[in-house]
């Protein structure tokens, strides 16, 4: 695998960060949450799931609880995030839910306020209706600060399966047959246990963040990230979009970043 390079034509490339292993990601990126957490002003964050993200929350609420309770307690009180996803048809009342996901690895853990951590209504009776809104309730929220990424082997960024242009707004979509697969171990091991539909945050949200945060681990995403970072952007890679974006750090582990 070639060296990391910045996109032809691109003023700057993104700024890479290799590290040893999936917990040193994580801690790396825990310190850079709650650093933006504790900023004053600021906008909200932008958070993700999934097994990447799993250490990262852990990381946090550590951090979280190593701080002097005053500051703790700032922190707690001037929260604000936005779940890039959501499956259609789950609630905060299954546990397969992301919303339950985010109940269990942050909002328990680090004592937040629920009413500051927001996710979409996948309940809702009509998703596309619920989906404007939501995409309505981050840009009056002032737009996300830091945006949280994960990489999907198929390139997708939150649920913009491919091909997703890069001004596709919050929807609800269909979720391929590769990422249902990607997520079946929540469902039992079973892709056809999987939602077919899910409604997520689109690339123009993303790519209206300050800053992204794109966060791999693992020698199976290796190739899709080097795509991501190289390949000229298209809508049939979504991740590489990001290449667009003036201000995005990609931190990986050694195995997803094999040459830095």
């Amino acid at each position: 695998m070639p060296n990391w390079s910045p996109t032809p034509g691109a003023e700057s490339g993104p700024r890479l960060i290799r590290l040893a292993d999936p917990q040193a990601v994580a801690e790396r990126v825990a310190a850079l949450l709650l650093q933006e957490a504790q900023a004053i002003p600021h906008r909200p964050l932008g958070l993700a799931t999934g097994r990447t993200m799993e250490p990262v929350y852990g990381a946090l609420a550590r951090r979280l609880d190593a701080l002097p309770a005053r500051e703790a307690e700032v922190v707690r009180r001037n929260w604000c995030s936005f779940n890039l996803d959501e499956y259609v048809g789950l609630g905060p009342a299954d546990p397969r839910s992301f919303a339950a996901e985010m109940e269990v690895r942050l909002t328990a853990p680090l004592g937040l306020d629920p009413a500051r951590v927001h996710l979409p209504d996948g309940l809702a009776a009509d998703p596309q209706a619920a989906a404007r809104r939501y995409g309505e309730a981050v840009a009056a929220a002032g737009g996300i600060g830091l945006q949280l990424l994960g990489l999907g082997l198929n390139g997708h960024v939150g649920f913009n399966e491919p091909p997703s242009g890069s001004d596709l707004p919050c929807r609800c979509l269909t979720l391929s047959a590769a990422t249902r697969r990607q997520n079946a171990a929540a469902f039992g091991g079973d892709p056809a246990a999987v939602p077919e539909l899910a409604i997520t945050l689109g690339l123009r949200e993303i790519l209206a963040a300050e800053r992204l945060l794109l966060v791999v681990t693992g020698a199976a995403k290796a190739e899709v990230l080097h795509r991501a970072l190289q390949e000229p952007p298209s809508p049939s890679l979504p991740a590489s979009w990001i290449q667009r974006h003036p201000a995005v750090t990609v931190i990986a582990d050694q195995a997803a970043l094999p040459q830095a």
